[in-house]
């Protein structure tokens, strides 16, 4: 009897075991990287001869500076990476491509903004 309990014993083991990693797996992938979360922060225009910078906030609040004139609105990212902008009364949409150190803006006119993490 005691090498049955001992199997009992190594078998609910092996069972929590797999229980575990798959927890571990699903928080893991619930936790990635979105880009709703890459976004926000500071970022500035990789190559401009002006000073332009985004920041992000994560209570859906964006401020957007360009020659030290800051204008204030709001974002939010949608499910296939499009940025939606309210500033002013005015809504525009922008597909965005970002990863942890870099960000690109592409309005519908195809024009493409690219920054770097600040």
């Amino acid at each position: 009897m005691p090498e049955l309990a001992i199997l009992l014993e190594d078998n609910m083991k092996a069972k929590l075991s797999i229980v575990l990693i798959a927890c571990v797996a699903l928080l893991v992938s619930a936790c990635g990287s979105s880009p709703q979360s890459l976004i926000l922060g500071k970022w500035e225009v990789d190559s401009s001869p002006v000073k332009m910078t985004a920041e992000f906030n994560g209570d859906g609040t964006a401020k957007i500076t360009i020659l030290r004139q800051t204008v204030q609105g709001t974002y939010k990212v949608n499910p296939g990476n499009e940025l939606v902008w309210s500033v002013n009364g005015i809504t525009t949409k922008s597909r965005v491509n970002v990863t942890a150190t870099e960000l690109e803006v592409t309005n519908e006119a195809n024009q493409t903004i690219k920054y770097k993490r600040k």
